[in-house]
């Protein structure tokens, strides 16, 4: 399946009418157990893709809570071929959402990238967003997802111009991220009326579905970026959810996929009576 999910997907949210929910969340955070609960729960909760964070030491695109979520998941134990068995784990009960791992080039190169893209494509991951892996480097990666039907899936950003795109654009397949603010993750708010030209150049530039995160923290701003982009990413306030659990002692899932729902409603219901 791999890419194919991913075009699938679009499909049929081009076919409804409406964007897609992606939502992040970090391979054992809090343990691995409590996040293969919350990672079967997503799709009924209203995700349409997921992204799956693997723990790294040195997020360097993060801001604090999704620094502290790989700290969590690092100490869980989770290491990179740890949250390829969680991939594989939620496979075996649903084969149809698309899974988006997020990360960086450090740990997939001590995997070693053939390695790793066979791996990741018996786990079932159908992209790969590599935070740190420009693409004027990324061909021998290319070549080794290429060969094991991996997305790889580029960010463009609000200074990425037209010659970039053309750049970006090229070995992209499934979507492209448009990182919607300068700056980590969870910090800034993304604007919508910023946000659809950019999203339209990058459509035109590329060909593919973009889908916007990096600064979508409410429902209300979730539905505003739905009208405009093909996909809302929405990452920090999930793994704060999982903060607040542990600061209440609670279990993390049900918060979790409480916010999910409350996300998912608002991106479902943003186009609704429009017309095209």
């Amino acid at each position: 399946m791999t890419t194919a999910r991913i075009d699938a997907r679009f499909a049929a949210l081009k076919a409804e009418g409406r964007a897609g929910f992606v939502a992040y969340v970090m391979a054992g955070d809090p343990t691995r157990d409590a996040a293969l609960e919350i990672l079967k729960g997503l799709p009924a909760a209203g995700a349409d893709i997921i992204e799956l964070g693997f723990p790294f030491s040195d997020p360097m695109a993060e801001g604090p809570p999704i620094q502290r979520a790989a700290q969590r998941g690092m100490k869980a134990g989770l290491t990179l071929q740890g949250t390829l068995e969680l991939a594989a784990a939620f496979r075996e009960t649903d084969d149809d959402t698309p899974v988006i791992l997020m990360g960086y080039l450090n740990p997939i190169e001590s995997h070693g990238y053939e390695a790793f893209a066979h791996d990741a494509a018996a786990a079932g991951i159908d992209g790969l967003i590599v935070v740190d892996c420009p693409p004027e480097e990324a061909d021998p990666l290319s070549d080794a997802l290429d060969a094991n039907g991996v997305s790889l899936i580029r960010l463009a950003t609000p200074t990425s111009d037209d010659a970039r795109l053309k750049v970006i654009a090229r070995r992209t397949s499934g979507f492209v991220y448009y990182v919607s603010v300068a700056g980590v993750t969870g910090v800034k708010e993304a604007q919508a009326v910023s946000v659809a030209p950019a999203v339209e150049r990058i459509r035109k530039a590329t060909g593919l579905p973009v889908a916007v995160g990096f600064g979508v923290k409410t429902p209300e701003r979730a539905a505003e970026i739905a009208r405009v982009a093909d996909a809302v990413v929405v990452g920090s306030v999930l793994v704060e959810e999982v903060a607040a659990a542990i600061a209440a002692n609670e279990p993390a899932a049900p918060r979790v996929l409480a916010k999910v729902k409350a996300l998912g409603d608002a991106v479902r219901g943003a186009r609704v009576g429009e017309t095209v």
